[in-house]
C-alpha cells in the first residue's frame, strides 16, 4: 500500500511539473491559423548575485529600517523562498557549490578557490560543467559582469565579460573606523564619484547588454559587491535609512554563547572581526548597523537599474530572473559582525525566482538551498537535467505551494582558526530545526519556531538532549558521513 501511494505521489508530482513547464514555455505546442506549429523561444535567464546580503530585505519583514524597494518589487512579481540557505558561510566555497551543483565537501573546495579556474577543475573531476557552461553547451549566449565566483568567472568561459571591479576602498587606501590588516571591515561615507564605483559600472554594463539585440537565448549574470565590506557608500544611501541613532539593533543576548560547545566557538568565531560588546562600549554599534543598511540600500538601487532595463527591453516577456545572496551575515547577533559560522544568521539568504507565467507575489516556506538553483534553472529553461547535481529542482514548489518536499538544506564549514587548528562542522536545516555536528562530536540543536534567535541550544542540557535524541539522530543521519574524512585526509597531507 505504501509503495502504491509513493508511486501515485510521484505521478502527481511529475504531472504538476509537466503542467508548469508547459506554462513556462508558452503552453507549447501552439498552432497558427494555418495549423502549423509555432516554435516557442527558449527563455532567457537573468542571474543576479548580491554579496553578503542577509535577510534584511523589505519583503521578509525581518528588519524595520531596511529599504529595498526594487528587490521588494521583484518579490511582488515572483516567488520568494523564505527558508533558503547557503551551503557554506563564505563567498568562494558557497558560489563554487552553487555553480557546480555539488556540496562543498563533494566538490572538495572548502577554502576560497583562487583562481576561479580551480572550480572548473574540481567540477571536471566529477564529470560536470559549471552552470553557465552547461547553458552554453545547450546553445545559450553567456554574459557576465561583477563578482560571481570568488573573483568573477574563469577567463574565456563566457561569450562576453565585463570583468569585476575592486572593493571601492577609500581613495587614500586608509581605514576610517576599524583598523585591521586581516579584514576589509570598515564603515564610512564614500567620497569618490558614485558612477565610478564597481557596482555602478557593473549595472551599466548589464543595462547595455539588455539594450542590445541577441541572436539566441542568453544567460546574463550580474554580481554586485555590496553589502560586502567595506561598508562605504555615498551619503544619499545613509540618508535613505535615516538617523543612525534611531536604527533598530537586532536581537542580542549577552550570555547567548554560554551553552555553545567550545569547539563550535573555535570554528564559528573569527577573532579579528568586530565584537558587539566592543562596538557598544566604543559607541559605534549604531553606526555599523546604519552602514550595513545603507550598503543594502545601495545594492538594491543598482539591482533596480538592471531590472528596469530588462522591463523596458524586448526580453521582458521571456526572461527568467533569479536573485539570491551567497550567504547571510551577523550584524551584532551572537556578539559578532561576520559570516563564517554554521548558525542560521550566517546562512539564511534571500531567494527570488520570477519569470513569464510563473507565480507572482507568492512565497514558499519549504527548506531549500542555493544548491537547488542549478537544477531549477535547467528545469525552467527546459534543458536536460544534469544527473551530477546534488540539489533538486524547485519547479514542483513553484507549481504547488503545498507540494511535498523532503529535502533538507545542508551547510558545511571548515576553517583554520587563529590558533592554527583546523576545525570542521556541518549543519542541517529541516523545517524549523537546525542541527549542527562538529568534528569532535559536539552538537547544537535549535527550534526556530520557539527560538528564532538560536539562544537555547537544546543539545546542551542533558535532560533536553535526551528528550531530543531521536530527532538529533535522525538529522545526523542525513548529513554526509564522509565529510569529516576530509579533515583526516587534510591532516595526513600536512
Amino acid at each position: 500500500m505504501q509503495y502504491a501511494l509513493r508511486r501515485w505521489n510521484s505521478y502527481l508530482r511529475l504531472l504538476a511539473v509537466s503542467c508548469l513547464m508547459l506554462i513556462v514555455n508558452g503552453c507549447a505546442p501552439q498552432t497558427s491559423e494555418e495549423d502549423e506549429p509555432v516554435v516557442t523561444e527558449p527563455p532567457n535567464v537573468l542571474f543576479i548575485a548580491v554579496d553578503d546580503l542577509n535577510d534584511w530585505v523589505g519583503y521578509t519583514g525581518t528588519h524595520p529600517d531596511t529599504r529595498t524597494p526594487h528587490i521588494d518589487a521583484l518579490a511582488g512579481r515572483g516567488t520568494v523562498f523564505t527558508q533558503a540557505f547557503s551551503q557554506f558561510p563564505l563567498c568562494g566555497p558557497s558560489r563554487a557549490s552553487l555553480f557546480s551543483g555539488l556540496l562543498p565537501g563533494t566538490l572538495g573546495l572548502l577554502q576560497q578557490p583562487k583562481p576561479d579556474s580551480l572550480v572548473v577543475e574540481a567540477a571536471e573531476k566529477h564529470n560536470t560543467a559549471l552552470l553557465h557552461s552547461y547553458f552554453a553547451q545547450h546553445g545559450y549566449k553567456t554574459m557576465a559582469v561583477g563578482k560571481l565566483l570568488h573573483r568573477h568567472l574563469p577567463e574565456g568561459s563566457v561569450d562576453m565579460s565585463g570583468d569585476r571591479g575592486d572593493w571601492d576602498t577609500m581613495p587614500d587606501g586608509k581605514e576610517v573606523n576599524y583598523f585591521s590588516e586581516d579584514t576589509l571591515t570598515d564603515w564610512a561615507v564614500y567620497p569618490a564619484p558614485e558612477q565610478e564605483m564597481s557596482d555602478a559600472t557593473a549595472a551599466a554594463w548589464a543595462v547595455e547588454r539588455l539594450q542590445e539585440e541577441h541572436d539566441r537565448p542568453f544567460m546574463l549574470m550580474v554580481g554586485f559587491l555590496r553589502p560586502h565590506v567595506p561598508w562605504y557608500v555615498p551619503q544619499r544611501y545613509f540618508d535613505a535609512i535615516g538617523n543612525s541613532e534611531l536604527v533598530t539593533p537586532p536581537p542580542y543576548k549577552k550570555d547567548d554563547l554560554d551553552d555553545v560547545p567550545n569547539y563550535a566557538i573555535g570554528l564559528n568565531f573569527v577573532n579579528h572581526m568586530p565584537r558587539t560588546e566592543w562596538a557598544k562600549e566604543t559607541g559605534v554599534y549604531q553606526d555599523i548597523i546604519h552602514s550595513y543598511l545603507a550598503s543594502v540600500n545601495f545594492a538594491d538601487y543598482y539591482v533596480g537599474q538592471v531590472l528596469d532595463a530588462l522591463e523596458s527591453s524586448p526580453y521582458a516577456e521571456n526572461t527568467i530572473i533569479v536573485l539570491f545572496s551567497d550567504h547571510g551575515y551577523f550584524i551584532g547577533e551572537k556578539n559578532t559582525f561576520q559570516k563564517h559560522a554554521l548558525w542560521e544568521r550566517a546562512n539564511k539568504v534571500p531567494l527570488i525566482i520570477a519569470g513569464p507565467n510563473l507565480p507572482q507575489g507568492e512565497s514558499r516556506a519549504q527548506t531549500v538551498g542555493l544548491i537547488d538553483i542549478y537544477p531549477t534553472l535547467l528545469d525552467l529553461a527546459n534543458l536536460p537535467a544534469n544527473p551530477v547535481n546534488q540539489g533538486h529542482s524547485l519547479v514542483p514548489l513553484l507549481g504547488d505551494a503545498d507540494a511535498s518536499w523532503d529535502y533538507p538544506a545542508i551547510t558545511q564549514y571548515r576553517r583554520t582558526g587563529d590558533d592554527d587548528v583546523v576545525r570542521f562542522g556541518q549543519a542541517i536545516q529541516s523545517g524549523p530545526w537546525r542541527y549542527s555536528l562538529y568534528a569532535d562530536g559536539s552538537e547544537e540543536l535549535y527550534n526556530h519556531e520557539d527560538d528564532p534567535n538560536e539562544w537555547t541550544n537544546l543539545a546542551a542540557a542533558p535532560e533536553s538532549a535526551m528528550q531530543h535524541r531521536e530527532l538529533m539522530d535522525s538529522l545526523k543521519n542525513q548529513l554526509p558521513a564522509d565529510f569529516f574524512e576530509l579533515m583526516d585526509d587534510e591532516q595526513e597531507d600536512q
